[in-house]
């Protein structure tokens, strides 16, 4: 029965999954168009104000209903229908809307998160779909709005799981929905400032100032820049102003801590909760500077959360709303508090990072895996090394936090761009809003301090908090700068250098790259960026929006293996870079892959147990080859499964191709030895490759068609039979295309080709085997092969096929330190439910020490995970982040799986490693499903260029906690 319940759920989440929540009817263009009408519309998006009575009817303003009801506005029936047919909901009025439709549990909260989307674009585009519908005098009671918001959330706190699973969520909407309580008016002051500097170009400077870096002295240059400019300003602009120093007076007026005594009789004075308040209380009325404030209040933050689990629903409301309180109070107290030592600025961080925590931006689990080491109470001095841990921990605490606000609130604003690109700004306002803002500004100052004292600096143009850019992967390039908030439907050339909110998992080559959010360590995109010497670093959201003036130049982008990043407008290159670029063509060596030693004789399909290492490239792969090893290395971590050898691909690529005089084969050796010769006639290469791209997808298409032959049909049912002890289509399967041309010495090829998740129908894994054969004909997969291989026509697939394991979680081991760790370290990466980790997923992240510490990298911050059911195909699952994916047995089994892996590897084939192991656990149980050398690019790393922009410093150094900043 629970099969059945978890095969449900995962069809639903399929359906629901992120980017395709619901049947797009309306065009996102007739959303806009309907927007656009509706700003100039008196009722907006309302059609009438009506009585909306207990029993669920409808009756005209002039009528009463039977018992008291609540009147308000209905919606245009246009709207109505857009809900239904694409899930959006516009102009929400919230009272005597039913609860559980609200809350929209089962869209992962998609109506709520719209409310809280929609209000922020109202209050930065003058009202937006209500510009002149704010006039509609009875469309919605304050009132009523009020009572609503409090009896929902009243409601909502009775779902103990949603408080426990979704805190960071539920604690947001207590911010937002309406119910009797004081509203932060930092929103305000922001888009009243943005508005005017739409209005009035010079505002700009200021504006900036007040949403970067917001204090009590912006209401002075505000009040100045008003007297200046008043020749220029119109009736509309000095009122707005006046709202603006009003809403700013309000802000920066001094923070009133003892307005927290209004939650004592609420939260209950005899509860734990309210003893530890009143204690709090006391300490604050004792405490002389915003620094011990601004500590009191982090304090108070992380204590309520702590607390609420337990409380009564009536005191859980209390709890959230001190929470928001004592954040907005931190927040108005946060620019007195001066630094002026090492100290000061490690222990800002710290008291930021634990509010970041009681706030709900990590999570409690997250805080205290790294609380003693961001903690510098007990500290006099620190090593260059270790403060550059504390800053990694520090700038962590930012990503995750940016990474559970992106994860929460993604999937609605990338929905709501397509028809308002409004809506792209709401992550950015809250974290502006938020604790987060001071916290950035303040790792980023630690990072200008360790740069200046070690003599490291990037150097990417002139933009500002330039210390937020990490290198990942070391390498150089020059090429045309592309900037874009998502890489969805933009179309990359391997010639440019692309800056993106996320990585794509099917990234075709580039010249190099830059991210927001870098996914994981060990994903596909990261192993190939790694592999040929890409430049890749990581970046902040604001630094993403400040290279966005520099879109369309040619520049200069270098990372070094220390993690220093350069970029600079191509015409400002040395001599020494423009150097660079005729080395890398003579010292950039491509590899011809051995194709005299395949045994393409062998056409029967095998058992997983017939092959091994020596197998690699002459039978099979190394998939195959090295997952047969580890089957007889370890038998029962190990699923049996099947192996599908070059041979028979060959043997089936010998049969006259449709509407061809000659061979599949034929056609493709023709492809390229037509290739070849338009190259010697001089032919252009763009022409060369469109040629041969037009011809791969002419046999793509020819293989999807082609025919079994007979004698391979029959022996595959066999085998599959005697092999995995059900007949085909009995059992879902994996089914990986496993090529010749793949983790090579110099060249991993990781992800570039077909894998086929839980494939269950007969008809369906037959015609899978025809997509992984095809599969090494794609664009993506040529052209990797091309930039780095000789005779990337020669690639010969064979297929691994094993029965699925639907694992609890999943994810990459590499047997060495990735980024900054040691090469003796493990790194690992995991995710929730199968295929994880290596597809650029938020995933959990270790370094495994030889110290045996487990340094946590980064937790997930995925939203969905893969569900694997008996039926075949993949489900969407929600996933929630309160509790760690790897739990300390796993870690465990971990280290002395690779202590073992290395061991054997060497006895067995002299294989030192480092390796790259995809595993899963189901019920704790460790499944292995692929080995393969971890290939990295050792030009790029050793690159003499690339070490003198990152000096070297002595990381054992020894730096006082008192040094001046």
């Amino acid at each position: 029965m629970k099969t059945v319940k978890i095969s449900l759920l995962s069809v639903l989440f399929l359906m629901i999954s992120v980017g395709s929540s619901f049947s797009q009817v309306v065009s996102n263009k007739e959303i806009s168009e309907k927007i656009a009408a509706f700003k100039n519309d008196a009722k907006g998006p309302y059609q009438q104000i009506m009585w909306f009575c207990p029993d669920g009817s409808k009756v005209p303003p002039q009528m009463r209903c039977p018992e008291p009801g609540v009147q308000r506005a209905t919606y245009k029936k246009w709207v109505d229908d857009l809900a239904k047919s694409n899930g959006i909901y516009l102009g929400q009025i919230l009272a005597a809307t039913n609860f559980d439709d609200f809350l929209d549990e089962q869209h992962q909260f998609s109506r709520l998160k719209q409310y809280q989307l929609e209000n922020y674009i109202e209050s930065i585009d003058n009202g937006w779909i209500q510009q002149k519908a704010k006039f509609y005098r009875g469309a919605f009671q304050d009132e009523d709005e009020n009572a609503w918001g409090e009896d929902f959330l009243k409601w909502a706190l009775l779902n103990k799981q949603l408080g426990e699973s979704n805190f960071y969520l539920l604690r947001q909407s207590f911010k937002d929905i309406p119910h009797k309580t004081e509203n932060a008016n930092i929103r305000k002051v922001r888009s009243l400032s943005m508005e005017l500097a739409d209005s009035i170009p010079s505002f700009m400077k200021l504006r900036i100032k007040i949403h970067g870096q917001p204090a009590a002295d912006d209401i002075q240059a505000v009040k100045d820049f008003k007297v200046k400019n008043a020749a220029i300003l119109n009736s509309a602009t000095e009122e707005k102003f006046k709202q603006l120093i009003s809403e700013m007076e309000m802000l920066f007026k001094p923070a009133n801590w003892q307005s927290l005594e209004n939650f004592i009789k609420p939260i209950g004075v005899t509860t734990d909760a309210g003893k530890s308040l009143q204690k709090s209380l006391g300490e604050l009325s004792k405490a002389q500077t915003a620094a011990q404030k601004i500590e009191i209040g982090a304090w108070v933050l992380l204590e309520t959360r702590k607390h609420i689990p337990a409380a009564t629903p009536k005191s859980k409301m209390a709890l959230f709303d001190l929470s928001n309180k004592t954040e907005e109070l931190i927040f108005k107290e946060l620019p007195n508090w001066q630094v002026s030592t090492l100290a000061d600025i490690l222990k800002k961080n710290y008291v930021l990072s634990m509010a970041a925590a009681g706030a709900g931006y990590i999570e409690i689990w997250e805080w205290e895996k790294i609380e003693s080491a961001l903690n510098p109470s007990l500290l006099t001095e620190l090593s260059v090394g270790q403060l550059n841990e504390s800053l990694a921990l520090a700038r962590g605490v930012v990503e995750w936090s940016t990474g559970m606000i992106r994860a929460n609130y993604g999937a609605e604003i990338k929905r709501f761009e397509g028809f308002e690109p409004l809506a792209s700004g709401f992550s950015d306002d809250i974290i502006r809003s938020s604790v987060l803002l001071h916290l950035g500004l303040s790792v980023g100052e630690l990072g200008n301090f360790i740069a200046s004292y070690s003599g490291l600096s990037n150097q990417v143009f002139t933009i500002d908090n330039q210390s937020h850019f990490r290198g990942l992967n070391p390498g150089f390039a020059r090429g045309e700068l592309v900037v874009a908030d998502s890489p969805e439907g933009l179309e990359v050339s391997a010639d440019k250098i692309y800056v993106f909110q996320h990585p794509p998992a099917d990234l075709k080559p580039v010249a190099g790259i830059a991210t927001v959010s870098e996914g994981n360590l060990v994903s596909h995109v990261q192993l190939l960026a790694r592999n040929l010497g890409i430049p890749n670093a990581v970046l902040s959201q604001q630094n993403l929006a400040a290279l966005k003036q520099y879109a369309g130049k040619p520049i200069f982008y270098a990372v070094s293996d220390k993690g220093t990043v350069l970029m600079k407008e191509a015409k400002n290159m040395t001599a020494e870079e423009n150097a660079l670029f005729e080395t890398k063509k003579r010292v950039e060596k491509k590899i011809r892959v051995e194709v005299d030693k395949l045994d393409l004789n062998q056409k029967k399909v095998l058992s997983l147990r017939e092959v091994n290492a020596a197998s690699s490239g002459k039978i099979c792969g190394p998939k195959a080859a090295n997952l047969g090893q580890l089957k007889l290395m370890f038998p029962e971590n190990v699923v049996e499964g099947l192996v599908i050898p070059f041979g028979i691909f060959r043997q089936h690529m010998e049969q006259q191709m449709p509407g061809e005089s000659k061979s599949y084969w034929q056609f493709l050796n023709a492809a390229f030895a037509e290739a070849t010769r338009m190259e010697k006639s001089g032919t252009n290469k763009e022409e060369i490759d469109g040629f041969v791209l037009n011809k791969l997808q002419q046999l793509r298409e020819a293989i999807l068609k082609m025919p079994f032959l007979p004698e391979f049909e029959a022996d595959f049912n066999t085998r599959f039979r005697s092999v995995l002890g059900k007949e085909t289509g009995s059992l879902p399967v994996f089914l990986r295309s496993d090529t010749n041309m793949e983790d090579l010495k110099d060249f991993t090829g990781a992800g570039l080709n077909l894998t086929l998740f839980n494939v269950s129908e007969a008809a369906k894994i037959k015609q899978g085997i025809k997509q992984v054969w095809a599969s090494p004909y794609s664009e993506r997969s040529f052209r990797w092969r091309q930039s780095y291989l000789l005779n990337p026509e020669n690639v010969y697939p064979s297929i691994l096929v094993i029965p699925t394991v639907n694992v609890d979680y999943s994810g990459v081991l590499i047997t060495k330190g990735v980024g900054a760790g040691n090469a003796a370290d493990l790194t690992i990466a995991f995710s929730r439910g199968a295929g994880g980790a290596v597809d650029g997923q938020a995933a959990e992240s270790y370094h495994l020490k030889l110290s045996g510490e487990n340094k946590l990298l980064a937790p997930s911050r995925e939203p969905y995970y893969n569900q694997l059911p008996l039926t075949g195909g993949t489900g969407k699952l929600p996933a929630t982040f309160e509790t760690p994916i790897l739990n300390e047995q796993n870690l465990a089994d971990i280290r002395d799986f690779s202590k073992k892996l290395k061991q054997k590897m060497k006895e067995t084939n002299g294989m030192q490693g480092p390796f790259d192991v995809e595993m899963g656990f189901l019920n704790d149980k460790l499944w292995l499903f692929q080995v393969r050398p971890f290939v990295e690019n050792k030009n790029a790393a050793g690159s003499v260029y690339l070490e003198s922009i990152s000096p070297k410093t002595d990381e054992t150094k020894i730096i006082s906690l008192t040094e001046n900043l």
